[in-house]
Formats: structure tokens, sequence, C-alpha cells
């Protein structure tokens, strides 16, 4: 019998659930990484004067990245102009440095706005950037509903951080 390896998941299985709000930053795991002065320990690999990026702590593939504005809010209508486009380039951005050190063969990308929605933390907004290979999606999920994720988040912190300083 084969065993898949993914001691990182215990925290978020076992974990009690976050209550997250558009007026609970305290206990938001974006806000906290962004007001924090050590960027790896949250798993910051990127600041700009409006947004954040971070590893997708439990993610669905190699290679998932939040980008996030830095105001804690989960309404796209109280971003400024400049948040929502600093976002959307920090995007572009993100996508053209996985794309050159992954080679994936297309992404996901996209925001859950509010919990129907799917949003986990729906009070803070985050796009999914989730790069896909061709036949990423194999018989696991469908059969033994598990998904292979074969990528440290140290690794993908560190090709993302060479790749930007670079």
């Amino acid at each position: 019998m084969d065993r898949l390896w993914a001691p990182w998941r215990l925290a978020y299985i076992a974990a009690p659930e976050q209550k997250n709000s558009s007026t609970d930053a305290g206990n938001c795991f974006i806000c906290q990484g962004v007001a924090a002065p050590e960027d790896r320990a949250n798993l910051v690999v990127h600041r700009s004067d409006w947004s954040v990026v971070v590893l997708n702590r439990f993610p669905y593939n190699n290679g998932h990245l939040l980008v996030c504005p830095r105001s804690h809010t989960g309404r796209l209508d109280d971003l400024t102009a400049e948040e929502l486009l600093d976002a959307q380039l920090l995007i572009r951005y993100m996508v053209g440095i996985l794309q050159k050190r992954m080679n994936p063969d297309g992404f996901n990308i996209g925001l859950n706005l509010g919990r129907a929605a799917g949003a986990g933390v729906p009070g803070h907004l985050h796009w999914h950037l989730v790069p896909r290979w061709n036949g990423d999606t194999n018989f696991m999920p469908v059969v033994g509903e598990t998904k292979v994720i074969s990528q440290a988040l140290e690794a993908l912190y560190d090709l993302i951080k060479e790749e930007l300083s670079a």
C-alpha cells in the first residue's frame, strides 16, 4: 500500500473554524502576515505598495498563491482604484514568475466573494492563483479523495523569492 505524507494538512483539518468578518482583522491570517516583521514565517513572498502575495498554507496545487490587498475588507467596492489596480498588476506579475519558474500549462485565477461563494476568509479579499498542468487531476481526488502536492511550501517560497530578487 502506498502512503501519502502531507503532515501540514493536519493543522488545517484539526483547527477550529476561524471567525473572519470584515470587522475582525485581529483573527485574519492575511492581516497578521501584513503586520508581522517576519515574512517567511507568515509565508509572505512579496509586498507591493497596496498588496501582498502569500503562499496558500493548504494549497490546491503546487504553486498556489494568494494575492491580497493590504487593507482588511471583504468587499470589492471598499478598495480604492489604486488598491484594485495594484492587485491586478501583481496577479499578472506573479503569473509571469510562476510561468517562468514552474512552467504550468495553465492557471486557475479567481476570487471567492463571500462565504456563500466559497470564501474561506470572507473578511479579507484575496485572489487565488493556481498553476495547472495537463494531467494534474488524476485518479487520486476521485478514488481516494486525496490531492497530491509534490512541493514543500519552503521550496516554493525559496523559488519565488529567488526569482523576485533576480
